[in-house]
């Protein structure tokens, strides 16, 4: 903390150093050092003649406690891009020059955003040049305004000239201690840019509905080219298409599944995973049961009985050849009678498993027979199912019996706060989503999805939900309360990144919160440290359901923390339950590190890291050997190539390395004790969370459209 003098801020720009900020009287740096061990953000040149300064060290810092005084920002979940048109005007696309049609498709490639997240190969360019809209922009206005959150347009150039402007936040810096670390992370000044025919903007648009970095202003009338989210998902998403065709085709040489119709040949597509293995991999051993069904269709692999090889199966994607086995599995559990082991040096396989394909399709015998399920029915059912298998978690607690006690939390959409039963003075955690933002938003089939889903769960690793009410103005959640609180917050005031006992305990409960989650057929997809709570015992519990989904098959729609988004969500090729994992291999990364492996100062950086992959990361001594490696098996670009996803699934976390001599039956009965055990007075005691009233949004007044989209929500 400077007394006296002034210090410059540099970061390294390429191989030279650039001055971001000025430090003077009042203001600070290094403060991510009372926190964790991480590297310096920039480097402070003194500039006065001396520099007086305070410091602090985290020994103090943690000594005096001082860490569960501070307030820690939420990450904020992103959504959107599913590939609907909106209700809105559609455009109309014109013919276009040779010429028009060579600067569009030179300008989506020297795109250097777009080329580092997708594959612009020319049948895609080709695809996007052709679905562009011109569109003339006056002089003077506005085509992009900073901070506008309803945005779904990529712009390209033609002719004129726009104005790049970035808020000036000298003014606010001027009024506050000036931090290093966000300097670095944001840069102060105003940035002013030109843009010219054939230069581009606005692909953060084409991903997810996000707020604008910057205001780009026409400065004369202007010609543009514009492509929105709506096609561009689509163009993306013609490779998942084609690649369900493929799998199609290998399923129409089975001929198991001759009985197959076409549309369940296509449902049964869209469901399966690809696997990857490599020379002496055990796709499947002798003894074990097991419940999945394989289509080798690329490489070579020895059937093993006893260890000894009694047959050979060989599979070419040239001559489109497969081979299949495990076949009784699809029926009933199958004890396998040999093993079978790769013995090239890749093979690549589909795998389906026999609750999917009953689910989807039916028993095996009773389409052998031709009696086929209706459209529909599968997913119903299985919702059903699970809702009423979780009944027991159930209380009937009526509205007008809760008392409020403390403001636990504030997102976008409402608030949560303590509530006491006025009779049985049991305590809950009461969730209010404000209508009008959810109208506003268009998040009214979200909500409903997120109260089904919760009613599909009953895990002593997730929080439960009771009841829901329906009000004029709220939609309300009655959930169990966890008084331990977030475990982010947890962690940034008590210090606990690089603790792998920590980190072991935490990973472990989410894992079994995955289980439940993935055999409902339910993918979660916002794992993040702000999202687990721990109890008074110190036990973790999953919260916050709004992103997850029921999916039987892949789904499109990007969102999550951008901080943790897979390669698929990027890339828009399909995301099934091995998108969770990839966000496990992130969160134990950032447990250990006190970051993610791919944060960057713009969402663009992050995902072209991801692309990139954990091979270009580097880990730091606390986060080496046998973290690192359970780290790297989990973030594998191909998601049928992660640890879990694999046969053997969460028992592949289970045995690895990093847990060994791990208790997983007594973290499974919560008889384990935690490694932290929160301080926690009472079941009225919200201490461990620091909400403020003045932190609550906006409400936003609702007047019922009549359309009944949340008629059923109260239970």
């Amino acid at each position: 903390m400077i007394v006296s003098g002034t210090a410059d801020v540099l970061v390294l720009d390429g191989s030279t150093r650039k001055k971001v900020a000025v430090l003077k009287s009042g203001d600070y740096f290094g403060e991510g050092a009372l926190l964790r061990d991480e590297p310096r953000q920039a480097t402070i040149v003194a500039t006065s003649s001396v520099l007086n300064t305070l410091t602090l060290t985290r020994e103090k810092f943690q000594s005096l406690d001082l860490g569960s005084q501070l307030q820690f920002a939420r990450r904020k979940a992103v959504c959107g891009g599913h590939a609907t048109k909106s209700s809105g005007e559609k455009k109309t696309v014109e013919s276009k020059t040779p010429e028009e049609r060579k600067l569009i498709a030179n300008a989506l490639r020297s795109n250097h955003n777009l080329t580092s997240l997708v594959a612009l190969d020319d049948t895609r360019v080709e695809a996007l040049v052709q679905v562009a809209c011109r569109e003339t922009v006056k002089a003077g206005h506005e085509i992009i305004r900073e901070g506008c959150s309803d945005a779904d347009s990529f712009y390209i150039i033609q002719d004129g000239g726009f104005e790049v402007l970035v808020q000036d936040r000298a003014d606010n810096l001027e009024k506050q201690p000036h931090s290093a670390e966000v300097a670095c992370r944001r840069g102060e000044s105003k940035f002013v840019a030109s843009l010219n025919a054939g230069d581009s903007f606005g692909e953060l648009a084409l991903l997810y509905l996000a707020p604008r970095a910057a205001t780009v202003l026409a400065k004369v009338e202007s010609t543009v080219w514009v492509v929105d989210r709506f096609d561009f998902k689509k163009i993306l998403m013609q490779t998942s298409e084609d690649k369900v065709a493929e799998y199609k085709k290998c399923l129409s040489k089975v001929e198991l599944l001759s009985p197959l119709l076409d549309d369940e040949r296509t449902s049964l597509a869209n469901a399966l995973t690809e696997i990857h293995y490599v020379k002496g991999d055990l796709i499947v051993k002798q003894g074990e049961s097991g419940s999945s069904f394989f289509i080798l269709f690329d490489g070579e692999v020895a059937i093993l009985v006893n260890d000894k090889e009694v047959n050979k199966m060989s599979a070419s994607l040239d001559d489109e050849t497969t081979q299949t086995f495990g076949e009784k599995a699809l029926q009933n559990d199958d004890v396998r009678a040999a093993s079978v082991k790769v013995t090239s040096e890749t093979a690549r396989a589909l795998v389906t498993d026999r609750e999917t394909f009953n689910i989807l399709l039916g028993p095996l015998d009773s389409l052998q027979k031709g009696r086929h399920q209706t459209e529909g029915e599968p997913a119903n059912r299985l919702m059903c199912e699970a809702q009423a298998g979780a009944q027991k978690a159930r209380k009937k607690v009526n509205r007008t019996d809760l008392d409020k006690l403390g403001l636990l939390g504030c997102g976008g959409f409402g608030v949560v706060d303590l509530v006491e039963h006025k009779d049985t003075k049991e305590t809950f955690a009461l969730k209010g989503l404000n209508k009008g933002h959810v109208v506003k938003t268009q998040m009214e089939q979200s909500v409903m999805a997120e109260k089904n889903i919760m009613l599909m769960t009953d895990s002593d690793f997730i929080v439960k939900l009771f009841a829901t009410y329906n009000s004029s103005q709220y939609l309300y959640f009655l959930l169990e309360v966890a008084l331990g609180g977030e475990l982010y917050a947890t962690y940034n005031s008590k210090g606990f990144y690089g603790s792998d006992k920590h980190a072991k305990y935490y990973i472990a409960g989410v894992v079994y919160a995955f289980e439940h989650l993935h055999e409902r057929f339910v993918i979660y997809r916002d794992l993040k440290p702000e999202n687990v709570l721990l109890n008074s015992d110190g036990h973790p519990k999953l919260t916050d359901m709004g992103l997850a989904k029921f999916v039987l098959g892949k789904t499109y729609t990007t969102c999550g923390t951008p901080d943790y988004f897979a390669p698929e969500v990027i890339a828009t090729s399909g995301q099934t339950s091995a998108v969770d994992w990839w966000t496990l291999g992130i969160f134990l990364f950032e447990l250990m590190t006190g970051k993610p492996p791919f944060e960057s100062p713009q969402p663009m950086q992050t995902y072209a890291k991801v692309i990139k992959g954990i091979g270009k990361v580097t880990f730091p001594p606390k986060c080496a050997g046998a973290c690192a490696d359970l780290i790297k098996a989990l973030l594998k670009k191909e998601p049928g190539d992660r640890l879990a996803v694999k046969p053997g699934k969460t028992n592949n976390i289970k045995s690895h390395k990093f847990y060994n001599g791990f208790d997983w039956d007594g973290m499974f009965s919560q008889k384990l004790d935690a490694p932290y055990k929160p301080k926690v007075k009472s079941n009225t005691d919200i201490a461990n969370f620091s909400a403020r009233a003045e932190d609550k949004p906006p409400q936003l007044h609702y007047t019922d459209d009549g359309s009944g989209w949340d008629a059923d929500f109260a239970s």
